[in-house]
């Protein structure tokens, strides 16, 4: 019974000191932060010498596989930036909706996101913007021959539209009086209309431009119309703590402007000239 009862007391003891350990660590990591190593500019990065940036893959030419690597516009975009801080850009995928909401930003899985996404007063509640740095445009894509021309053609035959879940297509949509079909990504969103489940799509315009890039896509399908929201796309961190690095990002992108890599960087991954510049906030 002694030796049952010192057994039991090592263990306790044991269990205590582990227990200890534990929060002494979670005090020290903040969540996953780098324990006080900062990036040029004071900005604590969530790994020590990593930008991570969330996305959703897969959505070109924004942020797509090339090769086994990650790579479009907002990529290039958030490299200037990466540079400025002394970092590397490292690209983790999620679903959209743990983005947009701010839960991957603000339990610190990442540090910005980087999705093509539009700024809106509902994501700045959770959400710390950087300067606009592309404009939205949507479009309507559709078969060719069908006559459609318009989300009211759509809506008059009573077809079914297809869009990306959470997004600014899903809030049109909705205003317009459909129920769409919602997918979680842009690929499954093409799959669903090449195999007919829906009629037709609403998407953001460059990611509609890069599917029609391919022959099997272009000689089946047509863009009925390209919608200007008035909107902008941004790039986000977490709502508090994050000052240092929206400012080195404003300021990578604002260059970018004046000295013409935005312009450059727009041609290559949408392959036209820009069809206007980001607004200045």
């Amino acid at each position: 019974m002694i030796i049952g009862s010192l057994r039991r007391s090592v263990v306790a003891t044991a269990a205590l000191a582990l227990t200890g350990l534990l929060a002494l660590s979670a005090c020290g990591d903040d969540g996953g932060d780098t324990g006080g190593t900062k990036a040029a500019g004071g900005y604590k990065p969530v790994k020590a010498g990593k930008l991570t940036v969330c996305t959703n893959l897969p959505y070109p030419p924004f942020q797509f596989d090339q090769g086994g690597k990650t790579v479009g516009f907002d990529v290039d975009m958030i490299d200037l930036a990466a540079k400025k801080l002394g970092l590397t850009q490292e690209i983790t995928s999620l679903d959209f909706n743990l983005i947009k909401s701010g839960a991957a930003l603000n339990s610190r899985k990442c540090d910005v996101a980087a999705a093509g996404m539009t700024i809106t007063d509902e994501r700045k509640q959770v959400l710390n913007f950087s300067r606009p740095y592309f404009p939205e445009y949507l479009a309507l894509l559709v078969k060719k021959g069908s006559g459609l021309k318009t989300l009211d053609d759509v809506k008059a035959k009573n077809l079914k539209l297809g869009v990306q879940a959470d997004t600014t297509s899903l809030d049109m949509a909705k205003e317009k009086g459909f129920t769409p079909k919602e997918f979680k990504d842009s690929g499954k969103q093409l799959l669903a209309l090449q195999s007919g489940q829906v009629d037709a799509v609403l998407q953001d315009l460059p990611v509609v431009n890069d599917w029609m890039k391919k022959g099997d896509i272009s000689g089946k399908f047509e863009v009925a119309g390209e919608i200007p929201t008035g909107k902008q796309y941004g790039f986000a961190a977490r709502k508090t703590g994050s000052e240092d690095l929206i400012k080195a990002i404003n300021e990578a992108v604002t260059e970018s402007i004046k000295n013409g890599t935005w312009a450059a960087t727009y041609k290559k991954w949408i392959g036209s000239e820009p069809k206007s510049m980001p607004a200045e906030s």
